[in-house]
């Protein structure tokens, strides 16, 4: 606002300096005419270009301001309060007004007002009404009020700005924080709780067997063995989990999703026992991933085999994956009893049931697209994930 208070100023000086000029008497009034014509025109100019930089030393040196009003007054004598020159006296309270609020409007309006009064009292020329010689001096005082009302409103308006500002850091910090808790306890849940789970059935396996009238010390071995292989792979995914969370945003190595989608699967089929096939599709050769991408990709494809082994009494799973265009596919297929087709995300939420949810918050965390239902199959359940190549590149970027 005070840069175009200086502009205004600086056209209004370029008009009426010729005829300042030209009225001042030759001589030394004629040089001190000049020299004020250059004053006030590179000193509006130089507020006008650099306002950040100068401004604060006038908010500082409010005298800075009286020089140039008077300046501004010996332009005013020689060229006249009837040219263009008057509209620069009424810029000044409206600049004291924006700058220094009240008190600095009422003492500029009342010197600019007084300066202008004297001028027409001094004119010969000039043989105004005194509702004429009044006018500007009256238009000084508007000007001020009116500097200082935009200041209020600029003031209240910086204020409300800022504190919308702190409200929004609030709320990013606040979803940020609520983002941070449903990640954990997707990661908890596709991970640490299901291998306890297991960890739990095959304690009650073991408990059951050792209960027996008849006690068999092999089946018991392998029992105890496969609770002590569960407790440990809980232990490493917990380890895995804080590491997770420690870990840097820009790793150093990538991930061959790929390879550790096939070891996977052929992991859950030794587990499980239900016979599980890994087949890559289209274009093989992806490079490796970043490790976060990565690991939402795996978690998402082992969760949709440990949902079939769970919930639909498969025969097979078959997995795929592969690049097949611009997209990176992955396909989890299951031949079990499939999902009811009335089954919705918010049902699943309510009831506690929280794998799908996990699946597809995972899916859009990515920027990927994920399918869940038969697909072009007569029977079971088709999870597919299609991630474009372009999402892997800006987060490897």
């Amino acid at each position: 606002m005070c840069r175009q208070v200086f502009g205004f100023r600086l056209a209004m000086i370029a008009l009426a300096a010729p005829a300042a000029l030209l009225n001042a008497a030759p001589g030394l009034s004629a040089r001190l005419v000049a020299a004020a014509v250059l004053v006030t025109f590179m000193g509006s100019y130089v507020l006008f270009r650099d306002w950040e930089r100068f401004g604060p030393l006038l908010l500082r040196h409010p005298t800075l301001l009286a020089a140039d009003t008077l300046f501004g007054a010996l332009l005013l004598v020689s060229a006249g309060p009837d040219t263009t020159l008057a509209y620069v006296s009424v810029c000044t309270p409206l600049l004291a007004g924006l700058v220094y609020g009240w008190r600095g409007a009422g003492c500029f309006a009342s010197l600019q007002g007084l300066i202008l009064v004297t001028v027409y009292a001094s004119s010969k020329d000039l043989h105004p009404t005194v509702a004429e010689a009044l006018l500007l001096p009256g238009l000084c005082v508007v000007t001020g009020a009116m500097g200082v009302t935009l200041r209020n409103l600029m003031l209240r308006f910086g204020a409300a700005t800022q504190a919308l500002t702190t409200v929004q850091a609030r709320l990013a910090a606040t979803e940020a924080v609520s983002a941070e808790r449903a990640r954990l306890a997707r990661e908890m849940h596709d991970s640490v709780a299901k291998t306890l789970h297991g960890v739990a059935l095959a304690a009650d396996s073991l408990a059951t067997s050792a209960g027996a009238a008849h006690t068999d010390p092999a089946r018991i071995r392998q029992q105890a063995d496969l609770v002590a292989r569960s407790a440990r792979r809980a232990a490493a995914e917990s380890r895995e989990l804080l590491a997770d969370l420690r870990r840097q945003e820009t790793p150093d190595h990538g991930t061959d999703v790929m390879a550790e989608l096939a070891a996977r699967t052929a992991d859950f089929s030794t587990r499980t026992g239900v016979p599980a096939t890994y087949h890559p599709t289209g274009d093989h050769t992806l490079p490796p991933l970043p490790p976060p991408v990565a690991r939402q990709l795996l978690t998402i494809a082992t969760e949709a085999m440990e949902n079939a082994h769970r919930h639909a009494s498969p025969t097979r799973v078959d997995v795929s994956g592969g690049v097949e265009g611009d997209l990176l596919r992955i396909t989890v297929y299951d031949d079990g009893r499939g999902l009811p087709h009335d089954l919705t995300l918010e049902q699943l939420r309510r009831a506690g049931h929280f794998g799908l949810v996990g699946m597809v918050e995972r899916a859009a965390a990515l920027g990927a697209r994920i399918r869940i239902g038969r697909g072009d199959h007569p029977k079971g359940t088709e999870v597919r994930l299609e991630l474009p190549l372009a999402t892997i590149r800006e987060e490897a970027a």
